[in-house]
């Protein structure tokens, strides 16, 4: 069967759903919510380092990035592992908009780029381990995105839990199969 992923990033965690198609129809094939971090603090890594002196911040800030890619690798390597014996046509993420190229200090200047660092952080990981993997990314604006009927029939098809977070990875999902 063809499959595609659909990844919905939060600080420290992801929604992931997995759409299989076969002869035009389309299923859940697997829908969890994966960890992106280890430790509390990493959720939120420019948050944790914004009151350190400026070298402490830059360590801890790339720690919780180090942290986060490795992560997420760990989880791509282990969706690959589970979706054998399928074929896997790509791996979708959704993703904001996108980030002046703001130094570490910059950023923890202004309160406001620390949030968009860290909604930026997440996806990026993402990305990052799909390429790693070996897989076809496609990175998908969230605002551009709109769900049509077969996400609720897939919902209906699965059962709660059956969010918004879930919903927008389906449809990441569905576009990369090329519904």
């Amino acid at each position: 069967m063809k499959i595609a992923a659909g990844f919905k990033a939060h600080s420290g965690w992801a929604a992931l759903v997995v759409i299989g198609s076969s002869n035009g129809d389309f299923v859940v094939i697997d829908r969890r919510r994966i960890e992106l971090v280890d430790e509390p603090w990493a959720k939120q890594p420019y948050h944790a380092a914004e009151n350190l002196p400026a070298a402490e911040a830059r360590r801890l800030v790339q720690r919780g990035i180090d942290t986060a890619h490795r992560i997420a690798k760990r989880e791509m390597r282990a969706f690959v592992k589970r979706a054998a014996g399928h074929e896997i046509v790509g791996c979708a993420v959704l993703v904001g908009t996108p980030m002046p190229d703001w130094t570490i200090e910059q950023i923890l200047s202004v309160h406001v780029r620390m949030h968009k660092a860290e909604g930026v952080l997440f996806p990026a990981a993402l990305i990052a381990a799909a390429e790693a993997c070996d897989l076809n990314v496609v990175a998908i604006p969230e605002k551009d995105l709109t769900l049509d009927d077969k996400v609720v029939a897939l919902g209906k098809s699965v059962g709660p839990p059956w969010g918004k977070d879930q919903k927008t990875a389906a449809m990441a999902a569905l576009i990369t199969l090329g519904s």
